[in-house]
């Protein structure tokens, strides 16, 4: 059983940065490629990142490219989304997710985390 662990989540002003992290345990990591999806209120869950099992290679929304870094650490077990200049059509709820390919749709994924919340003011 995979369990997953968001933590990072804050409030912060449009412009700012936030990091937020995702613990996985119960399995072998590398085996699963990670992504990071939102979902503000009143609206369906949104595909945000993903990244690579072995290779690494990573994936945007084109709403994030450029602005949102996807990374992992293989020796911790852990991903990360480095979000920068941050707005406020960016507060939801932030979700990591397991699966076995780098999808940008929720249901390839077996594992969610519990969601941390961020919230941009303006």
């Amino acid at each position: 059983q995979v369990l997953l662990e968001e933590s990072g989540g804050g409030s912060v002003q449009a412009g700012g940065s936030l990091r937020l992290s995702c613990a996985f345990s119960g399995r072998t990591f590398i085996k699963y490629a990670m992504g990071w999806f939102r979902q503000a209120p009143g609206k369906e869950r949104e595909y945000v990142a993903s990244i690579e099992r072995e290779s690494g290679r990573t994936y945007y929304a084109d709403s994030v490219k450029v602005r949102f870094i996807i990374s992992r650490d293989n020796a911790k077990n852990t991903v990360y989304l480095q979000m920068n200049s941050l707005k406020p059509e960016d507060t939801a709820v932030y979700y990591c997710a397991a699966g076995h390919g780098p999808a940008q749709s929720p249901e390839p994924y077996g594992y969610w985390g519990q969601g941390t919340q961020v919230t941009v003011s303006s």
